[in-house]
């Protein structure tokens, strides 16, 4: 067996990875991410939700409260100025750590309204500037809806601002993203997975076979075929097959349950996805616009579902956090 051969089993599964994909951390808690060394870092409002209630974060949480209430305003004001800084701090927290970046998500209730997402980038950017953090150091993250794409398309071409579009599940969803030209997308693996354990007799995958893998090989290779500089980042896995049956993506956002798995495998890590191979596929080239981009998706009742339901799930997340401020903001 050849020297490199030997070297590379020797390796964890995680570290194997590492060598062929960027690996994120999906997570808001800092002791996660100082474990497992990621170059980014993602959050959404339910990890920050989870996150500002473990009682290391207390301080942080308390800070944000206190600049909210100095900065005066209504009561309604001040607690939509106390949620914003609490993302920014965790952020800001996260960039002492990793040295990559970290995606601060816009929120998902108003995932139908362009403005109203570009108005909020622009805050979140000004928040982070005010700490001394710089936009390239920052993801937007917004729902991609078809008005959340026409946000990122403003805020990367206008505002040189860095998106991350979430929820994405469709590959028409993913062919608009790369046709406005936004930073990276993040498809999401094992909620494609769950709908189809669900919704069809088929309960089990082998790796290859997997829905959520093959909708994501299939935007990759069409990204790497027409030369789309829009990056893929696979998201939310249920199962480390899903991962490894990934590995070469651009990047992989990965929970810290998963990365321990990883950590603690030493099974070897095949390149699947890979930028040569991807451009001798065999792919017709297409365009979306607005009506072809409703219409795919009202076609594909997979991606309509899980993108409602995952608008759903964070805005009520969302909410969680926001009473759970206005507790604090009146005692």
């Amino acid at each position: 067996m050849s020297e490199p051969q030997t070297k590379r089993q020797s390796l964890t599964a995680l570290e194997q990875l590492r060598d062929l994909t960027v690996v994120v951390a999906d997570t808001g808690d800092f002791e996660a991410i100082g474990k497992y060394k990621p170059t980014d870092a993602t959050t959404n409002p339910s990890l920050i939700y989870a996150a500002s209630n473990m009682d290391a974060y207390q301080d942080l949480v308390q800070e944000a409260i206190e600049n909210a209430k100095n900065k005066g305003g209504s009561f309604d004001e001040q607690l939509t100025n106390a949620v914003d800084n609490v993302y920014v701090k965790f952020g800001c927290e996260i960039l002492k750590i990793i040295p990559g970046r970290v995606s601060t998500e816009v929120d998902a209730r108003m995932s139908f309204d362009k403005d109203a997402m570009i108005k909020k980038a622009l805050k979140l950017i000004e928040l982070y500037a005010a700490e001394g953090i710089g936009k390239e150091r920052i993801l937007i993250k917004l729902s991609s809806t078809w008005e959340g794409v026409e946000a990122a398309r403003v805020l990367e071409k206008d505002h040189g601002i860095h998106c991350n579009m979430t929820l994405l599940f469709n590959f028409h969803q993913a062919v608009a993203c790369a046709e406005a030209k936004v930073t990276l997308i993040s498809p999401f693996v094992g909620r494609i997975y769950d709908w189809y354990v669900k919704n069809t007799d088929q309960k089990s995958y082998t790796m290859l076979e997997d829905p959520g893998v093959i909708s994501v090989t299939k935007i990759y290779n069409y990204y790497k075929k027409f030369g789309h500089k829009t990056v893929v980042m696979g998201a939310s896995f249920r199962n480390t097959d899903q991962i490894k049956g990934l590995a070469g993506c651009d990047l992989l956002t990965i929970s810290p349950t998963l990365l321990q798995k990883l950590s603690d495998s030493s099974e070897a890590v095949k390149q699947q996805l890979a930028e040569k191979k991807a451009k001798l596929q065999d792919i017709e080239k297409v365009e979306v616009n607005e009506n072809i981009f409703r219409y795919e998706m009202n076609e594909d009742a997979m991606a309509t579902e899980k993108l409602a339901e995952g608008i759903r799930k964070f805005a009520a997340d969302a909410v969680k956090l926001e009473k759970e401020f206005k507790k604090r903001l009146q005692s």
